[in-house]
């Protein structure tokens, strides 16, 4: 499958390589431009390409930048992209660490719900809740005891089921969190957070969620 990535950073940079490793072929972007992605092209066999190019190459998008950055994003990334193309969000919301509070989100619109209406696309969230080393090194063959599992949210089943294959490739079990409007129950502080669980562990951490964000998770 042809997959493109905007974001080349430590999720960005994994999925690179995790991705062309199991045959896929994939066109890198970051913000920087395409040059300074020598080094991961040369390493992977990757196309370092501009973001506007990322966005048109791929079956599957997965846009994997800082959530304060999501604002900087062209607003006509996705024009003219086939409505079948699935763009994925991978970010999640940090509003003391890094992003500085977002209205919308502060009161209380799922993270990756606002990155939607960013993006002018549906999208799915998924490879929000492990760390980038895990995503790299971590992923076993289907059937391995133990395997991480990866939550993926989303309103297009048929979208969920292509992304959750491409999961698979690469290592890791997953599991359809719901709509998108369900996506709360894996961003930052919740059970599933953080936590390399199996399958069963995942869904009861999905279902351990409370709604509710801490007050830590707000800007101030």
């Amino acid at each position: 499958m042809n997959i493109g990535i905007i974001g080349a950073g430590h999720i960005g940079g994994s999925l690179t390589r995790r991705l062309t490793a199991v045959g896929h072929k994939v066109f890198v972007s970051n913000s920087r431009g395409p040059e300074t992605l020598a080094d991961l092209a040369n390493q992977t066999g990757a196309e370092a390409v501009t973001a506007l190019e990322a966005a048109r190459s791929g079956e599957i998008v997965i846009v994997t930048i800082p959530q304060n950055r999501i604002r900087d994003i062209p607003k006509n990334l996705f024009n003219g992209v086939d409505p079948g193309v699935i763009v994925v969000d991978t970010g999640n919301y940090y509003p003391r660490q890094r992003d500085g509070g977002i209205a919308e989100i502060e009161n209380g619109v799922p993270e990756s719900r606002w990155v939607e209406t960013q993006l002018n696309r549906p999208v799915l969230k998924a490879f929000n809740t492990i760390n980038w080393k895990n995503l790299l090194n971590d992923g076993k063959p289907a059937g391995t005891t133990g395997r991480i599992a990866l939550p993926v949210s989303g309103d297009d089943a048929s979208a969920k089921a292509r992304l959750i294959s491409i999961i698979d490739d690469i290592g890791f079990d997953a599991v359809d969190a719901g709509g998108l409007a369900e996506s709360w129950r894996q961003q930052p502080d919740t059970p599933v957070y953080g936590t390399n669980l199996d399958v069963a562990g995942v869904r009861r951490a999905l279902s351990e969620a409370s709604p509710q964000r801490k007050a830590d998770w707000f800007a101030e």
